[in-house]
């Protein structure tokens, strides 16, 4: 008797430990297939049972199983298992617990063929979340105390399910809210950047059609240029628009043939010796002959707005470009003495739409450039990045491969 009364006790503290460890499990755990597991783990010595399955509620296939584990009898024969989804249905439908008992031919020779049952609901706040199955072969019947424990654990196991849940909503509301502050953001800068060429445009334009004023020739033609400059300008934020977006998706098709990347650079430096007077250009190629496989067009766009930032950022200042070829690779670089940028920003300037705070306020851009020179030197299968000291100027670092490579001709 006295014995008796001690694994009775011994059992007792056993399952309230169990309890306990669940309890925890159901606080801390996010993912709902480990939480289950080790519920199940904690569970199996102290209820004892061979099979059990969680069926979800699906919104338009109905129930679904979710977990499913074999931790007794049969599980060399998972096959022939049963996994009791007519005692969810039943359960789910009910609302109540389903005790259930299925004889499947003679289970004196194979006790697998006498199967018990125990489904129980789990609802939190009148939701049917689903229902949890569990499975005992042979036999005993499940006992009033047994189904209590269970009770308890499908309780732990609902709410391990609604904590995912949440997690979920508020993640996909993080992420719902990130995106609006993007969104917004984009059109702020998009419609800041087209009202200003716009504003221009529509001014002069405005201006010459003015019938109580006869304007000189000269300022007839001072304001036609300004209509064609903001022309061009607003044409270019469309056009890196555009780019932005096809090399976001990988639609931006590109045609790559064998170049000379000195030769580029040469083209490139005299070009943009014409177009800023003010920038003095040096170019220093220590390597010569230097092909790569390339998409001219696209390559060049990328010398262009490094040199156009130059000019913006850093106006006046000498931009040397540099060409060296290290271990099949070229190395241009593109350096200027400007003002430099902060080494906190520096991780973020070829994001989409990023633009170094308060130091640009008075420059006009959309921060679509840099995204633009990385997608297309990522696609040519080369790096971009930058070095920067405040004060000393920015250097930018292209490292193409010089052999040709098998390259998708399409944006990756």
């Amino acid at each position: 008797m006295v014995e008796k009364t001690s694994n009775s006790l011994s059992q007792n503290v056993n399952e309230l430990e169990a309890f306990y460890a669940i309890s925890k499990i159901v606080a801390h755990n996010i993912e709902s297939e480990d939480g289950l597991q080790k519920i199940i783990n904690l569970a199996r010595p102290i209820f004892i049972f061979d099979n059990v399955v969680l069926y979800r509620s699906g919104e338009s296939k109905g129930l679904e199983p979710s977990f499913a584990r074999a931790v007794g009898r049969g599980r060399s024969t998972e096959a022939d298992l049963a996994w009791g989804e007519a005692t969810a249905n039943e359960a789910i439908t009910s609302k109540q617990i389903i005790v259930r008992q299925e004889i499947n031919g003679n289970y004196s020779k194979e006790r697998m063929r006498l199967r018990y049952y125990l489904g129980l609901p789990l609802i939190i706040r009148d939701y049917q979340m689903g229902a949890l199955v569990f499975i005992r072969y042979g036999g005993p019947p499940f006992t009033e105390e047994q189904t209590h424990l269970a009770e308890f654990i499908a309780t732990n196991v609902a709410q391990l399910l609604e904590h995912e849940q949440l997690v979920i909503k508020l993640s996909t509301l993080e992420s719902e809210r990130r995106l609006e502050r993007l969104q917004d953001d984009f059109v702020a800068t998009i419609s800041h950047e087209l009202r200003t060429p716009l504003g221009f445009i529509k001014g002069y334009a405005t201006t010459l059609l003015r019938e109580d004023t006869t304007w000189s020739k000269d300022t007839r033609r001072e304001f036609l240029m300004i209509i064609d400059e903001e022309t061009d300008r607003l044409r270019e934020l469309i056009d890196n628009l555009l780019d932005s977006s096809r090399l976001q998706t990988g639609t931006l098709r590109m045609k790559f043939q064998p170049i000379r990347l000195d030769t580029m650079l040469r083209d490139i430096s005299l070009r943009a010796r014409s177009l800023y007077e003010d920038m003095p250009i040096e170019l220093k190629l220590k390597n010569s002959n230097v092909q790569i496989q390339a998409d001219p067009t696209r390559l060049a766009q990328v010398f262009d707005n490094l040199l156009i930032n130059a000019s913006k950022y850093a106006p006046g200042s000498k931009v040397t470009m540099t060409l060296t070829k290290e271990n099949k690779m070229a190395h241009i670089a593109v350096s200027d003495q400007g003002p430099g940028i902060p080494e906190i920003h520096l991780e973020n300037i070829f994001t989409r739409f990023f633009r170094v705070p308060n130091e640009t306020s008075s420059i006009r851009g959309t921060g679509l450039g840099l995204f633009i020179c990385r997608r297309i030197v990522h696609t040519h299968g080369g790096e971009i990045r930058a070095d920067s000291k405040v004060g000393k100027g920015t250097t930018f670092h292209i490292y193409l491969p010089c052999e040709e490579i098998e390259i998708n001709k399409h944006t990756h």
